[in-house]
């Protein structure tokens, strides 16, 4: 589902730049026209950036393309297979060059197994379809793909130990999960810090963070709750949520001991499964 999806981005954009070059049109007549910028266009030709359905009503009005692009964005691109709360964060992801997560409960997604992320969607909602499911875990998966990207971002994870125990999925699952953020941890692709049990309680240890870096923009802070999200990116705000990473990073174990405890923990986990 995911890499259609992706594909669906690649086609608009490569729509939009063919009728735009037939109606005469550079990137920034047509933005100015729709009230973004040139580049802007250029984001949405490349598929760097998710077409918007306001921009593509007006794309369709001035280029006279029949509803063609709002169909697009509502059909086959603003059905993300992830809640709306998320799909501004998701398309940041996409343009971030540096991504730091904190997660006090879960793996974070950019790092989860299929397995361990169908036994987190079925948590969230036990009565959705396996259908709908399929398509969740699919869209958590392929948003990893950020991390293949030949411009990757600096990628840094911090878990608290908690996520090593709770037995998301079970005893294989967790196994394969961890395994995974080990080998992970062991190229060097991306950071991973532990925050152990043994630091006790944290005024932040309960809700998830995340910062975001950028080239030509301010950077930003996602926190989510129960059904809801919160993208900020007021500057004192961010700084607050950085500091407040700075001092999980400072009291979780070192990435080398991490590594070690989660390689345990897996290995807990592997010998569990045997004797299921």
């Amino acid at each position: 589902m995911a890499k259609p999806r992706q594909a669906a981005w690649e086609f608009f954009g490569a729509e939009l730049k063919r009728r735009r070059e037939a109606a005469g049109f550079t990137q920034q007549e047509l933005g100015s026209r729709v009230f973004v910028s040139g580049g802007y266009i250029g984001q949405f030709e490349q598929a760097i950036r998710k077409p918007q359905l306001d921009v593509a009503e007006r794309i369709d009005e001035t280029l006279e393309t029949d509803g063609f692009f709002a169909r697009m964005c509502e059909k086959l691109i603003n059905n993300p297979g992830y809640p709306l709360f998320f799909a501004a964060t998701a398309e940041l992801e996409r343009l971030a060059t540096a991504i730091h997560d904190f997660d006090p409960t879960f793996v974070p997604g950019l790092l989860q197994t299929a397995a361990y992320a169908r036994a987190v969607m079925v948590g969230e909602d036990p009565l959705d379809s396996d259908e709908a499911i399929e398509e969740k875990v699919t869209a958590r998966l392929c948003r990893a793909d950020v991390l293949k990207a030949p411009r990757t971002p600096e990628y840094w994870v911090v878990v608290h130990e908690a996520a090593l125990r709770f037995p998301v999925g079970g005893p294989a699952a967790m196994a394969q999960q961890l395994g995974r953020v080990a080998d992970i941890s062991r190229s060097r692709r991306v950071g991973v810090q532990v925050l152990p049990f043994a630091e006790g309680p944290h005024p932040s240890m309960g809700k998830m963070l995340r910062l975001m870096e950028f080239d030509d923009a301010p950077p930003a802070a996602y926190t989510e709750g129960l059904y809801a999200g919160n993208l900020l990116d007021d500057p004192t705000v961010v700084k607050r949520a950085r500091r407040t990473y700075d001092r999980l990073r400072a009291v979780a174990l070192s990435p080398e001991a991490s590594l070690a405890l989660i390689e345990s923990a897996a290995e807990d986990w592997r010998q569990c499964a045997s004797m299921t």
